[in-house]
């Protein structure tokens, strides 16, 4: 039996480090601030000169020492206007960093007491700080494929793919492979069909120009050269899974994850959600050499995203 792979320990950030770290409310409003300015608040916007803030006692905000003004850390971001605690927050973002499948709005009812109705708004909010805009796949081969979530098959095309009459939703997958074979990101959007000119826009829209495509015999990748692409094939329905380096087992397994993960943990998504659960598991799995630390990238994407 292969041996388990531990978590080196500069990577280990554990519960305890997290009740230490942010033990509190106000210790997660003073993260969120040095967040959005890395170099302290210094600037007063009234007084239009450096001037020292501090925080206002009871309130989420930090005040001019000299004219009064106030800042608010949480304006723009998803916290704005909150009723729920900020550690809450923080440990729930803590727990969608720490599994690979994704964690449930019914366990952190469980484990913080809020409603089912709040702890689901919270994950959405989270989600949505998630989705990676314009990325361009840069490894040398990218392997690519689509698979087919939710609803009823009514009939069933070549190789298990949905046909004529289904409720299944497309989606459409994109992983990067280096020279040396080591796996890089993974795009993952909802398609509306897997028709040929679907797949291929995906594939020009993420996919550099002059790369090696691999992809399973789906009749729908065809042409693939003829923008630009060396196109590598494996006959899956010929029951050949690898030759040797041509195969698609990296964006498979991904697809191995994401279905594990919903059935497991969320049992269904609607195809209206469904994006925001793929952004999801593309953001973890792309940053998945970050070990427990995974939390802080969550983090650090709520300044980002602030307006």
């Amino acid at each position: 039996m292969k041996p388990k792979q531990s978590i080196p320990k500069h990577l280990r950030y554990t519960v305890a480090d997290f009740n230490v770290e942010f033990p509190n409310d106000d210790a997660c409003l003073e993260h969120i601030k040095e967040q959005r300015w890395p170099n302290g608040v210094t600037h007063c916007e009234k007084c239009s000169v450096e001037r020292k803030h501090y925080r206002v006692t009871g309130r989420t905000a930090y005040a001019c020492d000299h004219c009064g003004n106030h800042i608010y850390p949480l304006a723009g971001s998803i916290f704005e206007k909150t009723t729920t605690s900020l550690k809450t927050w923080f440990y729930a973002m803590y727990l969608m960093g720490s599994t690979r499948c994704g964690i449930s709005a019914k366990q952190i009812q469980r484990e913080t007491g809020v409603t089912y109705k709040t702890a689901w708004r919270m994950f959405r909010q989270i989600r949505s700080l998630l989705s990676e805009d314009g990325v361009q796949l840069e490894g040398s081969t990218v392997e690519m494929d689509e698979m087919y979530h939710g609803g009823k098959r009514l009939r069933q095309g070549r190789r298990g793919r949905p046909s004529g009459d289904s409720h299944k939703v497309a989606v459409v997958g994109m992983v990067e492979r280096s020279e040396n074979g080591r796996i890089g990101r993974v795009v993952a959007r909802v398609a509306p069909d897997s028709k040929k000119a679907t797949l291929h826009s995906f594939a020009k829209e993420y996919i550099l120009p002059a790369s090696t495509v691999y992809t399973d015999e789906f009749v729908s990748y065809d042409g693939l050269e003829a923008q630009g692409y060396t196109h590598r094939r494996i006959n899956h329905s010929a029951r050949v899974y690898v030759s040797g380096n041509i195969h698609t087992q990296a964006i498979e397994g991904f697809w191995s994850l994401v279905k594990r993960g919903i059935g497991g943990v969320y049992h269904s998504v609607s195809a209206k959600y469904l994006q925001t659960y793929l952004d999801e598991y593309a953001f973890r799995y792309n940053r998945r050499d970050r070990g427990n630390l995974l939390f802080r990238a969550i983090l650090e994407q709520v300044s980002q995203r602030a307006s």
